[in-house]
């Protein structure tokens, strides 16, 4: 029993950061949303939560595979953190620490071009959701999966405790 829940863990750390970055790029690469600065933030976890994952699919050791499992789990749940960050910067429940970000494509050219690239990039600020359903944002939905994937690796991570027959 306690084998299988750590398969579903470790299953649940790999699939998870590797759903919500295939949702956050495709939005970016099919649906035209350009991440801020903070969306970038709540990738980086994800990208370590995916490699130290994979890491614990071929790890020698079933010690060294629940590190890196719990690893991971660690490591979705920073980003749920800054996905609740942001979603409140969103929901202007506090103010962000950044500036604006901008999404400026190519480099070189004459100084007119590149002047014309600057002035056409579209401006992408961290307090204004792109997108957002049920009044949920990305960030927010990156908060609440991210959040409640990476308690529910670690719950199902965990060992029963014995109960000795002198406690009973």
């Amino acid at each position: 029993m306690i084998r299988d829940r750590f398969v579903a863990a470790r299953w649940l750390a790999l699939l998870l950061p590797l759903a919500l970055m295939s949702g956050a790029l495709g939005s970016q690469f099919i649906g035209g949303l350009f991440p801020c600065e903070m969306c970038h933030w709540q990738r980086w976890p994800h990208y370590a939560a995916i490699a130290l994952a994979a890491m614990a699919f071929v790890a020698p050791g079933t010690a060294s595979k629940r590190a890196l499992v719990a690893a991971a789990a660690l490591a979705i749940l920073v980003s749920g953190g800054i996905g609740v960050f942001h979603a409140g910067v969103e929901y202007h429940w506090w103010d962000g620490i950044t500036a604006c970000a901008t999404t400026m494509q190519g480099s070189g050219g004459s100084v007119e071009d590149m002047l014309k690239r600057i002035m056409a990039a579209p401006v992408v600020r961290c307090d204004v959701p792109q997108w957002s359903l049920f009044g949920i944002s990305l960030a927010g939905f990156n908060a609440i999966f991210s959040l409640a994937g990476g308690i529910a690796i670690l719950w199902l991570m965990r060992r029963r405790r014995r109960v000795s027959a002198f406690a009973r």
